[in-house]
């Protein structure tokens, strides 16, 4: 069965800030992909999951993405990757002013970070050994969760591989999430095309007004 075409802005990431994706300001409006097994269909379609869209699935996956919005979202917490000072925003990216990379802040709350171990309670890793070496092969209390499993599990493998790198679209007025994969770790946007555009449209605004 064919899905809808994805209406979100932004897609590609990995998948825990997927999604966390499938939530998004249109027009200042939030908008949820997630809102029946439809939009369900399209994100899993998206993210290559061959799971069911059914209702089961989705409450599953709604529970694990509330997780994640806890831990990465929490103010200067692991994900917070607003950065501070004025950017090149000429560059893809953009370049800040001497700050560095966003590093990570005080230690997640408790709370945030037992519900995404609670999704992780629901799945395991058996590992393997292959033709090709090493392995290992995902398996599921309840294959309901799989969508779920798999998103909290890959925040883990972000956070270890570069965790000042989850990153928090700078704009005031998005909620959007990517992994910043610059080379110089200087990403800002989560489009350069839209909210770069949109912030230095308006700091060009404010620079008019002021003279």
């Amino acid at each position: 069965m064919s899905t809808s075409p994805d209406p979100r802005p932004l897609t590609g990431e990995p998948v825990s800030l997927d999604l966390l994706n499938t939530r998004w300001i249109q027009e200042g409006v939030v908008r949820d992909l997630l809102t029946g097994t439809e939009g369900l269909a399209v994100w899993l379609a998206g993210t290559g999951l061959d799971f069911p869209a059914d209702d089961t699935v989705l409450r599953h996956t709604l529970e694990a993405r509330d997780a994640l919005r806890a831990v990465i979202d929490t103010p200067h917490g692991q994900g917070d990757g607003r950065r501070s000072g004025t950017a090149d925003d000429d560059e893809p990216g953009g370049t800040t002013d001497g700050d560095g990379p966003a590093s990570p802040g005080p230690r997640i709350a408790a709370e945030a970070t037992a519900r995404v171990d609670a999704v992780l309670g629901h799945g395991r890793v058996r590992l393997t050994l292959t033709a090709q070496g090493p392995g290992g092969t995902p398996e599921f209390d309840d294959p309901s969760w799989g969508p779920a499993w798999l998103a909290a599990r890959n925040y883990l493998e972000l956070l270890d591989t570069a965790p000042d790198r989850i990153r928090h679209c700078a704009h005031d007025a998005c909620i959007l999430h990517f992994f910043d994969t610059s080379r110089n770790g200087t990403r800002r946007w989560c489009s350069m095309a839209a909210c770069g555009n949109r912030a230095k449209a308006s700091r060009h605004y404010a620079r008019t007004k002021e003279s």
